[in-house]
């Protein structure tokens, strides 16, 4: 809320420490705002009208953009000395790094040296999934073995398992870059604290590292372990993808998605499994494509975020597609906002994976033999949902297209017709089974255990 010119004058002429006051923020060629906040004269702006002929001029941006802080030199120094003494090096992106923009001078660090990465899931796309030197389908054992870890806008949170054994190494060496001074040292002690802008301090490291030139080597043991471990996930998640039975499972579901879904779409993923398979499966090509139940793995926020980046891009880039991907229970926090995309028009595609409960469900026939039991509310466990709900009458009785999606033909045929209309938004209704659920990880905390005991003894 501004202030006029003439309303500043006449409060001049009436109360003397107000006047005090604008001739200091007038001095500095400041107008004064509502909560004695002040923004440069050049930058203020007029309310905007669409329809007025002066709305053809251009205009500027209210607020510039926050100062750039760069990390002390003694501390790059010493970050980079952890790194070149490294055997088992890991790069961590996070969304912090996505904010800060900083992904071209990421992928130069990651060109250069040589180093293994793993993004975190709102991070993906920072350096491209398909990046030869992308190690997340081997992240349990890539966090586990690492000695020196590099944090680029990430925090050790749940996401990360706090940092801790036995999901990390009881001495891991953390190199922790962060804008907020008070994230530096939560749960883990960095080696190496490097407070400044992701994008500023990665550039401050490149600098270090030409001076250096180094480059981690690609045929280290370290290497050899995660590549091995990568081509065993991989393999393991193609043959769950390639399942032909019915109803589908969760991998079979999201690799028919991946073979024809546009590279630069918006991602946006919220569940429990569906959220966690689909961040391993759907691969991100470009920053700042992806949203999902974030830092606080809060259930609720999907199609919110989706309304939020189909109206950008309807005004940005019309052509860019907005996909959410639902786990059935997570759709219903928010279900009803497919009122909303239709009554605004937005031509959002939302796939929900419907496995008829939280986690795991109950399917038709397990139902129908329960409820010949007693009441649901008795025999039906907390995590079952109606079998077989039929969302996608929901965004049918909103005029929007609704596909009850059984098959991989199915699902192919809907997802393609959706996205060639590029006008009403759509909902996939795509069954799955009830008892689907992630493949099997292998983690052996044995080694780490013994390690604690000698570190403790």
């Amino acid at each position: 809320l501004f202030i006029s010119r003439e309303t500043i004058i006449l409060l001049q002429k009436r109360i003397s420490i107000l006047s005090c006051l604008v001739f200091l923020l007038r001095f500095f060629e400041l107008l004064l705002i509502f909560n004695f906040v002040a923004v440069r004269e050049c930058c203020s702006l007029t309310p905007r009208n669409d329809f007025s002929p002066a709305c053809q001029n251009e205009y500027i941006d209210c607020c510039p953009a926050p100062p750039i802080s760069m990390a002390e030199e003694m501390t790059i120094s010493k970050a980079v000395s952890l790194i070149l003494h490294s055997k088992k090096p890991l790069l961590i992106i996070g969304k912090g790094a996505a904010y800060s923009r900083a992904e071209n001078s990421i992928r130069r660090l990651v060109d250069q040296c040589g180093l293994p990465f793993l993004p975190t899931p709102m991070g993906k796309g920072v350096v491209p999934d398909n990046h030869p030197y992308c190690v997340a389908a081997a992240r349990s054992r890539a966090l586990q073995y690492a000695d020196v870890i590099v944090l680029l806008g990430a925090r050790l949170n749940w996401i990360l398992h706090f940092g801790l054994p036995p999901r990390f190494q009881p001495d891991v060496k953390v190199i922790q870059v962060d804008i907020f001074a008070e994230e530096l040292g939560n749960n883990v002690k960095p080696a190496a604290g490097l407070l400044g802008d992701v994008k500023a301090v990665t550039d401050q490291l490149l600098h270090e590292f030409n001076k250096k030139l180094w480059r981690y080597p690609s045929d280290t043991d370290w290497w050899k372990d995660l590549r091995a471990k990568m081509q065993s996930n991989v393999a393991t998640s193609k043959a769950l993808s390639l399942e032909k039975q019915l109803p589908m499972n969760y991998y079979t579901v999201f690799h028919h998605v991946r073979e024809i879904l546009p590279k630069d779409c918006i991602l946006i993923s919220e569940g429990a499994n569906t959220m966690d398979i689909a961040r391993t499966m759907l691969p991100n090509y470009l920053p700042r494509h992806r949203l999902d139940a974030g830092t606080f793995g809060t259930m609720g926020v999907g199609l919110g975020f989706a309304i939020a980046a189909a109206i950008v891009a309807k005004t940005c880039n019309p052509e860019q597609r907005v996909i959410c991907i639902e786990g059935d229970s997570a759709f219903g926090f928010s279900g009803m906002e497919v009122e909303t995309i239709c009554r605004q028009n937005l031509p959002i595609i939302i796939i929900i994976i419907n496995n008829n409960g939280i986690y795991t469900g109950l399917d038709s026939n397990t139902w129908k033999d329960m409820l010949k039991l007693g009441e649901p509310s008795t025999y039906a466990p907390p995590v079952a949902l109606l079998p077989d709900a039929r969302y996608e009458q929901i965004m049918s009785a909103f005029g929007g297209k609704g596909y009850f999606v059984q098959t991989p033909e199915e699902l192919q045929a809907a997802l393609k017709i959706s996205l060639a209309e590029k006008l009403v938004p759509s909902l996939l209704n795509v069954m799955i089974n009830p008892q689907s659920d992630r493949k099997n990880i292998y983690f052996n905390p044995c080694p780490l255990i013994l390690k604690m005991k000698y570190i403790m003894y």
